[in-house]
């Protein structure tokens, strides 16, 4: 008698984790691959903006957290970049200017 009253339960059970599974998956799948790239950031208190795509170049201003700043092209791990807060153009490293890296849950 046990044994009959266990099994409505072990499939009363199964059933569950069977529908909780099914709507998981019939949910939308929103994939993060075919979004822009996030935009580029500084990830220091401040980087060199140089005249050259070189540490040992000279340097220009200062790059800060809380300037606005574009790129315009790459060369090896070094990013051309105009500074519109004060308007200096010239090289970053880019150990230090990158984009952050989205993360998708597939």
């Amino acid at each position: 008698m046990l044994g009959a009253l266990a099994l409505p339960v072990l499939s009363a059970t199964t059933a569950s984790a069977a529908t909780v599974l099914t709507a998981a998956t019939a949910a939308p799948a929103v994939s993060c691959h075919n979004l822009p790239p996030l935009p580029y950031a500084v990830h220091a208190k401040a980087v060199t903006i140089r005249s050259t795509a070189s540490s040992k170049s000279t340097a220009l201003g200062v790059l800060y957290k809380s300037h606005k700043f574009t790129v315009s092209k790459k060369s090896g791990n070094w990013l051309y970049i105009t500074d519109k807060t004060t308007g200096v153009k010239g090289w970053v490293s880019g150990t230090y200017v990158y984009r952050d890296v989205r993360m998708c849950l597939d």
